[in-house]
């Protein structure tokens, strides 16, 4: 039997395929209220050619829209890397309950790896629960194979894009 935060990562992971797809770093993010999807997202950096159009981000833009409102205190975020600082801060303000990533993030992330989110005092508000790990195989896998991928091609003409694998 698969457990409901199972399930929702894995939705989360569906998302982060339709990212490498795109060739866009494969990372996904679901929003879950009252065990309903709300929003879904995936990386879409290169396509809409913005350095914010992370999962994280823009999973929380589609919830607040959906919801009309930017508080949203009873969703949880199902995300398949952990948090940049930049998606750290918007969790942070948009006040999600709980979050719930599968990959750590040795080089970005902000949650447990590069720095610990809790120890930022004045953050103000932090999700209440944070779960990371959640599995973290297939979301580690997943972004591992499309950065070999990435680096047996030809490099695109493009100032600092790096092709390595954060959970590396």
């Amino acid at each position: 039997m698969i457990k409901d935060e199972e399930y929702y990562m894995g939705l989360a992971l569906k998302e982060a395929e339709k990212a490498g797809l795109m060739d866009e770093v494969p990372v996904g993010a679901v929003i879950v209220r009252n065990g309903t999807v709300i929003a879904r997202a995936h990386n879409l950096r290169e396509k809409n050619k913005q350095a914010y159009a992370h999962a994280e981000f823009l999973a929380i833009q589609k919830a607040s829209r959906k919801l009309g409102t930017w508080c949203l205190d009873d969703c949880d975020l199902y995300v398949t890397l952990e948090p940049c600082m930049m998606c750290a801060g918007a969790i942070s303000l948009a006040r999600i309950h709980t979050l719930y990533y599968g990959a750590a993030d040795p080089k970005a992330g902000v949650i447990e790896s590069v720095m610990t989110l809790r120890d930022v005092k004045h953050v103000g508000v932090y999700p209440r629960e944070i779960h990371a790990g959640l599995l973290r195989e297939k979301c580690s896998t997943i972004l591992t194979e499309f950065f070999r991928e990435k680096r047996k091609k030809p490099k695109r003409n493009r100032a600092n894009f790096n092709t390595e694998d954060p959970v590396k």
